[in-house]
Formats: structure tokens, sequence, C-alpha cells
């Protein structure tokens, strides 16, 4: 039973009694206030009753970053379901998997994507579908063709109940779905606000994908802080500058790649500064680097990194302002809620020195309780309610985090999570591949681009062009190597296990 400890009085219709009038949300044209944002949400939540959703339904949310999709974050909170959202650059395959994984009762999606959903529902007959509205500002309708249901909703957020299940890689490739609490999303918002400060005249730009936490993690902060948010789809670079410096944006989230763009932007225009309105730039997605942090020192670009994963529910460790010079290529140190440690790789019961290399482990009340139906990989990554993120970096005599490589063969392609693992597992399925190794290797524009090698089977005939044309079909389009070499053999230890490492030794170049 749930105790008066443990619940909040809903966090958007609070903001909706105390800051009616309040910008909430801006996507192009629209212009929504905290009012009119709780009114469209009570509405979509009393037509997802009728579709017989409720507490602990899972929900699939297919969508484009827009008013329909902040919509029903915000009402399925109202009736106690989870949101289970899925990322719209997955293939076909990917999405039928984590759909019938989840056990998800329904898929909601939007025009946008409605051949997309007509395709998963094929494969998985027993999924029901909803259609959102093209356009969600009318009064009248949200959900396509569902009355609205005569159902109380709820009043208060209950900080243990789950709020999202999302889906992430793990290091062996294998999807699993993580699960974020409202109370991982409350205290990660807090130990934010107490770090970067706070102002009710704030306004976040969300250019990056709801269906990240990085995305997902603003809209919640918008109706804990009661701050606007300007909701762009996608990002593009001269959009979200025209942002910043019309619409004074203060606060943006960004991965390198990103940033390099808007600063290319700026100078097409030959601007060299952004207005002061503009006080804290996010980096995430991995770590910077340092020509880039450089260039933001010498223009006056308030950019603080910050380190986090899906398990942290976004932010875990993030840099002060006062300190992005002082410290600049760190991370920074833990936000207030959390524990961060250094452990040795070979030896996880010890502390790793000053400066030395290891394993970062965190742990607090924003880090997940778990895997959603996966008790033995909760095992394995938690211990005594501390993750181990499986990511390598080291602390300064100060505490400052530096993070040298998320996860030893982990691919960052845009801000995007590369598992080499799948891609093996994509090219192994061909008839003609006997080996696959995959790994990374640096791109100026993406950071890291993946790469395969592979070795066929005897008598093959098979092209690096049929291996590209089969994974095309089964991988996520950031997710295709850049290129795919047929070779000899694949490095191996005495053990006879892939050396991921020595891959790029078999480069023709």
């Amino acid at each position: 039973m749930t105790t008066t400890e443990t619940v909040l009085p809903d966090w958007l219709a609070r903001c909706a009694q105390h800051f009616p009038s309040h910008l909430a949300l801006q996507y192009g044209p629209t212009r929504w206030t905290f009012s009119d944002l709780e009114q469209q949400v009570t509405r979509l939540a009393l037509q997802l009753a009728s579709a017989g959703v409720g507490e602990g339904s899972r929900i699939a949310l297919l969508a484009a970053s827009g008013l329909q999709y902040v919509t029903c974050v915000h009402a399925l909170t109202r009736l106690g379901a989870i949101l289970v959202p899925l990322n719209t650059r997955l293939s076909q395959q990917e999405l039928c998997w984590q759909v019938g994984d989840v056990r998800a009762s329904l898929l909601v999606h939007d025009e946008q994507y409605a051949p997309v959903a007509a395709q998963i529902v094929r494969a998985v007959p027993e999924l029901v579908c909803a259609t959102l509205a093209d356009h969600a500002q009318d009064a009248e309708l949200v959900l396509r063709a569902l009355p609205l249901a005569s159902v109380p909703l709820r009043a208060f957020i209950d900080l243990a109940a789950t709020q999202v299940i999302m889906y992430t890689s793990g290091t062996t490739g294998q999807p699993k779905g993580v699960i974020i609490t409202y109370g991982m999303q409350w205290w990660s918002a807090i130990g934010s606000a107490l770090n970067l400060g706070h102002s009710p005249d704030d306004c976040w730009l969300a250019c990056m994908p709801l269906f990240h936490i990085g995305g997902l993690a603003i809209l919640m902060r918008s109706v804990i802080y009661g701050i606007s948010i300007i909701l762009q789809e996608k990002f593009d670079a001269l959009a979200v500058n025209r942002a910043i410096c019309e619409e004074r944006v203060t606060i943006i989230s960004v991965v390198a790649v990103m940033l390099q763009r808007m600063l290319a932007e700026l100078d097409e225009r030959g601007m060299a500064h952004y207005p002061t309105s503009l006080r804290c730039v996010l980096l995430g997605g991995g770590p910077a680097p340092l020509p880039l942090l450089e260039e933001c020192a010498r223009r006056n670009v308030p950019v603080v990194q910050t380190y986090g994963l899906t398990e942290s529910c976004s932010q875990a460790v993030t840099l002060a302002p006062t300190d992005s010079l002082r410290k600049l290529g760190s991370a920074g140190r833990p936000l207030l809620p959390v524990q961060l440690r250094i452990m040795q790789d070979e030896r996880p019961d010890l502390p790793a020195p000053i400066g030395e290399p290891g394993v970062i482990y965190l742990k607090g009340p924003n880090i997940t309780p778990g895997y959603v139906d996966r008790p033995e990989a909760t095992a394995q990554a938690i211990k005594d309610g501390w993750l181990s993120t499986g990511d390598i970096g080291y602390l300064d005599e100060d505490g400052y985090l530096y993070v040298l490589d998320r996860r030893s063969d982990l691919i960052i392609s845009g801000g995007e999570n590369v598992y080499p693992a799948q891609i093996e597992a994509v090219l192994l399925a061909h008839p003609d591949v006997e080996e696959a190794g995959a790994c990374g290797i640096p791109d100026q524009q993406w950071g890291q681009v993946p790469i395969a090698f592979v070795r066929l089977r005897a008598r093959s005939t098979a092209s690096s062009d049929d291996l590209f044309s089969f994974a095309t079909q089964r991988l996520a389009r950031y997710k295709l190597p850049r290129a795919i070499y047929i070779v000899d053999a694949l490095p191996r230890n005495g053990a006879g296990k892939l050396v991921r490492r020595d891959l790029p030794r078999l480069l023709p170049f």
C-alpha cells in the first residue's frame, strides 16, 4: 500500500493550478499554456481509458516528437499506465521484437508512422492500435474514433511506480527494458536543479528524440519546475540557433555532433557568440572532443559536460557551470542524490586509486531498480544497490569524473549507442557468413561509425554489397556498418574469443 511519504500531487495538474497562463509548450506556431496542456492531457487520458488502458497497462508509443507525444506521456500518468517509447529509427524487426518482449497491450501511433504501425500489427496480430490525430490542438478530438470514458483520473504520483520501460542494449547487444520510476525522474530533476540552478523564466529547448531518456527527462523537468519547453521534432542547426537567439532559450541538451553543427551554422551567419540569455548547454552522449570544448570556451558558449545513461535517468554526474573552464574535459561531480565510485576492473571489490582508470559505479534514488522481466540481468548489473555501468573513467584529486570510454566495445555514433554484438548477430544470420566482428572507427562528423569484418563460408561468392543489403533489412540505419570487409580470419585470443580492439588492424589501408 502506498504511503503518504511516497506520493506527490500530479506535477502537471499542480502547474496548471499555480501557473495556468504560463507557457508550457511551444511547437512550431502552437503555444500551449499549462492550462491548455492540462485540458489536452485530460481529454486524451479519458479516450485511452475507453480503449481499456488502466493501471499497469504497457502502452507502446510510436510517434514523432510533437504535441501528440507530450500529451500521451502525461495522459498515461493520469491512468497509472506504463509508457514504452519506441525508437522510430529502429527496423520493423527490432520494433516487433520490443513490442512482443514487453507484452504491450496497445500501440499508440501518429499519422506519420501509421504505415510502420500497420506492419507491426501484421507481425504481432494480438496487438491493438490507436491513432493520434494530426491536429492535437483541435479541442474536440485527440485520439481518433475513441469516446471519452467516465473514469476518475489520478491526482497523485506514486514515486515508487514505474513510469517508463525504455529499451536499451546491454554490452551483449541484447535489448533490455530499463525500469524508470517516477521517483527516478523526481530525484534526477532535483539533483540537476541544485547543480545548474533554477529560474521560473527558464526555457528548455528540446531537440533530442523524446524516445531517449535525455529527451523524455526534459518533459518531466518542465512540469516539476514549472518551466517552458520549446519542442522541435528533430535537430536542425539553423532552427536551434534561431530559437536560442529569438525565443530566449536558456537551456539546451545536445550531443557533440549537434553542437559542432550549431557552431558551424553560427559561422555561416557570421556570428561568433550566443546571447547571454543562453545560460547552459548540457553536453552528453559520450566523452566530448577536447577541441570542441576549447572552441566553446573561446566563444564563451556556456557548455557543461554531463555523464549519464538510461539506467540513471539521464544525468548522474554533471559539471557545475562555475567549473566549466577550470575542469575542462571533466563530466563533473555526482549530483546530490547520486553516489559514485570507481572500482578496479580486475578487482571490482577494490576502489581504483585517484587518477587511475576503473569501472564507474552509481547508486542513488535516480538509479533503476532493474530490467523488466530480466532478473538475471538485474542481479548481474546491480549489487547492493550499486549499478555497474561498465563504463571506464577516473576521479581526479578533487573528486571530478573523467569518462574515458563508454564500455570497452561500445560505439557511440552521433550520440546513439551502437553495440558490435548486435551487428555481428545480424551478419552471422546470413547463410554465407562463418564469422563476423564489428567495431567503431573515428569519424569527424559522427564521432564514431561502425565497420564490420566477416569470414565467409567455403565456396561462398557473397560480396560486401550482398551483406550490406542483408543488414539494411535488419538494422536501424545508424547501426549499419559504414563498410563491410571480407577477410580470411578474425583476431581471437587463446580462449577463442573475438578481440574487437584488434579489428582495425585488418583495414586495407
